[in-house]
């Protein structure tokens, strides 16, 4: 059921992810082409923040933080499987791997090398401070619109 502060979440989730993409695009090695990387990661914010801290909104202060960091956390999870997973079909369709166990070994060795560059200062304050943020917004809207 739509709600009013599963909008807000949405659009603030999408804020979110859209800023830690933006920041996160000068880490990596210079002439990388982004494409719609900053896009595809807003819009991986608002189905999270629609589904996760839109459908928990109304719980509390406590929570809405909590909730806010769990979104976060889960805009990361489903980001990193996204691209590494299209990375690992981009390189295996030019053979690079040797079997199915080979491309998901790889897959996770990109998943734990773009995990430690996410440890950067910039992207956890933008992560967990504009989590805290945005799910703080939410139970403000849940509360303003019930």
């Amino acid at each position: 059921m739509p709600t009013a502060a599963k909008l807000i979440a949405a659009l603030a989730f999408f804020a979110v992810a859209f800023v830690a993409a933006e920041s996160f695009k000068p880490l990596m090695p210079p002439g990388s082409q982004f494409g719609y990387f900053s896009l595809i990661c807003g819009g991986i914010g608002a189905v999270t923040g629609w589904m996760v801290s839109g459908a928990m909104a109304g719980r509390g202060t406590i929570t809405a933080i909590g909730n806010g960091i769990r979104s976060s956390a889960t805009i990361v999870f489903f980001a990193l499987i996204l691209f590494t997973g299209r990375e690992m079909v981009i390189r295996s369709m030019q053979h690079m791997y040797h079997g199915p166990m080979d491309a998901l070994q790889a897959m996770a060795g990109m998943i734990a090398k773009y995990a430690v560059m996410l440890t950067a200062t910039t992207e956890l304050v933008v992560l967990i401070g504009g989590g805290i943020l945005a799910g703080l917004v939410t139970e403000w809207a849940s509360r303003r619109w019930r």
